[in-house]
């Protein structure tokens, strides 16, 4: 959080502005408004509210450093860079020591290839980080030409306890840019000084630098060792390329400004999943403006904003990756899961039927079509791009192959086939004897049918025990012993269940249920009234309104159903 010093006044004003609470007029007249909107747009990482508001609220006060801060990651946030830069500058020249700034401005040097402005960085106090500080000066080094320095930098840091891959990584990269694909190889295959970890972008320098080296065949049985055949299509493509003997040309780090992108990439993959998003965005995105080809840098930066739930911008950063990028059809997938997630579910599949008609050998692109087929509850289509993808398995009796089964399953049970439904449900649970999930939907398929009712408990009660509180698999629990009769016994789960998951129409309506059992028929009514008010399935709403006029005894005779038992105890309702 940028914005300090809020006082109560100030949250409150901030959250009737966010709430739409107060007129436009009061927001306009409000001395706070745009500012404490800017607050509220930048808690949330409401990156585009944020880079409005605040650009309205510095109009009033040109040199408020929260608001050029906020107005750096915002624009950062959105991908504007070059704009960001701009208030980093403002920022910086007003005396703050932003590592947020000073980070956006090493990128713009970077971009500009204004080597000389990266080495005079933390002359004034200022950092962007030790790891990157060094590392962006050694490329800068070696932008200015001064090999023999940056190479001295690259080795002081590889002497560094704990920082040895960092140094020993960007030097073997400076080292092919420079042409010296012996030294580069030297340390990329672990005989300089012992194995180096490295990431997919390593892993293709080192692809690169044995093919510059006419040393094809190596590369190959690289390839062969480190990536599964039709998981990654440039490295299929490379490896196609490498048979047919074609030298693969050094194409990671070509010059300084690659290599400082390069430490950008590095940095943000070395944080992510440690680091707050916003910040390890802050390098993914410098990378990918300093490198616009590097298509892991766009995918990381989508995929934390969607962890922002900024999926609008997850979107656009997605649609930047062109048709002719190998990971095309991976940033589609990505996209239409973002636009589903802003709420857009008719153009999400859309977009991954398009996507079907264009890359639909890809197994991937047909589980994600028939997952977003099951979405739209188009269980026919969907059962149909399951069968696509079951068949493109190399083995599928491999024990990850169970999501393809299950979800299969599901279709099927909803189109009414049971008995295929059953056979692919079980074969999931063959797969995966312990999955909560395929124990829960088979054991209550069965339950729902009425059929196997023991077993079906059997399944469910080893769901609950590895999933203790999940209130679906608490429903099943309770309408297991429903069906059989133990009305009790399905007294708490079924309200512990109602308690997970206050809102959902099936589970109210099935608590609604239990009460009636045990003869709490008031508060039935009541619970089958605010299954209503949850909008059930029409079919379902019907039937909740027949309970409520006519009681379940008599739409269970009705439905041919057996009648419930008297309750063992009454409960003077």
């Amino acid at each position: 959080m940028i914005f300090r010093h809020m006082t109560r006044k100030h949250l409150l004003l901030a959250t009737a502005l966010t709430l739409g609470l107060l007129p436009m007029t009061a927001r306009a007249e409000s001395a706070y408004g745009a500012y404490l909107a800017a607050w509220v747009a930048s808690s949330s990482s409401d990156y585009a509210g944020s880079v409005d508001w605040a650009t309205r609220a510095l109009a009033g006060d040109p040199a408020n450093p929260a608001l050029l801060e906020d107005l750096v990651l915002s624009n950062v946030g959105v991908g504007d860079l070059p704009r960001a830069a701009t208030y980093a500058k403002a920022l910086l020249d007003s005396g703050s020591k932003s590592q947020t700034a000073v980070v956006v401005q090493l990128a713009e040097s970077a971009k500009t290839g204004d080597f000389e402005a990266i080495l005079k960085l933390g002359s004034n106090g200022t950092s962007a980080g030790a790891v990157l500080d060094t590392l962006a000066k050694a490329w800068a080094k070696l932008g200015l030409g001064r090999m023999s320095d940056a190479l001295a930098d690259f080795d002081k840091l590889s002497k560094t306890k704990g920082l040895e891959a960092f140094g020993l990584y960007h030097k073997a990269l400076a080292l092919a840019s420079a042409g010296d694909y012996e030294g580069a190889d030297n340390i990329l295959s672990g005989r300089a000084a012992g194995t180096l970890a490295v990431n997919r972008r390593g892993a293709v320098a080192q692809i690169e630098v044995l093919s510059q080296l006419e040393r094809n065949a190596d590369a190959i049985a690289f390839i062969d060792r480190s990536f599964v055949p039709g998981r990654d299509l440039q490295i299929d493509d490379m490896r196609r390329r490498l048979v047919a003997g074609e030298p693969l040309p050094f194409t990671v780090a070509h010059n300084a400004t690659d290599g400082i992108a390069e430490v950008f990439y590095t940095i943000a993959t070395a944080v992510n999943n440690e680091a707050v998003p916003p910040y390890t965005m802050l390098h993914s995105r410098a990378a990918a403006y300093l490198r616009p080809d590097n298509t892991e840098a766009i995918l990381l930066t989508a995929n934390l904003l969607e962890k922002q739930n900024q999926f609008d911008l997850a979107v656009a950063a997605y649609a930047t990756i062109q048709p002719s990028d190998p990971a095309f059809y991976i940033a589609e997938i990505g996209r239409a899961d973002a636009t589903y997630a802003a709420g857009r579910a008719d153009e999400s599949l859309s977009i991954l039927q398009a996507l079907a008609r264009s890359h639909g050998s890809q197994i991937s692109v047909q589980i994600a079509l028939a997952d977003g087929l099951r979405r739209a509850q188009n269980f026919t289509e969907a059962k149909q791009a399951y069968d696509s993808a079951i068949a493109m398995l190399p083995n599928p009796a491999r024990p990850e192959s169970w999501p393809l089964f299950y979800s299969r399953g599901v279709c099927l049970e909803r189109l009414g086939d049971f008995a295929s439904a059953d056979t692919d449900l079980r074969q999931a649970l063959a797969l995966n004897p312990d999955e909560p999930q395929v124990l829960n939907y088979l054991g209550y398929s069965l339950v729902d049918r009425g059929q196997k009712l023991d077993e079906a408990l059997g399944m469910i009660q080893r769901a609950v025990a590895a999933r203790p509180d999940n209130g679906a698999i608490l429903d099943s629990l309770a309408w297991a012993y429903f069906r059989l009769g133990r009305y009790e016994d399905a007294l708490v789960p079924m309200e512990q269940a109602s308690l997970l998951m206050a809102v959902d129409a099936t589970v109210t309506d099935h608590l609604g249920d239990v009460y009636w059992a045990v003869g709490r028929k008031r508060e039935a009514d009541y619970q089958w009234r605010r299954a209503l008010s949850f909008t059930p399935e029409e079919k379902d709403a019907t039937r909740i309104r027949q309970k409520l006029e006519l009681g379940l005894d008599a739409v269970l005779a009705a439905e041919g159903e057996p009648p419930i038992k008297p309750a063992d105890v009454q409960n003077g309702n």
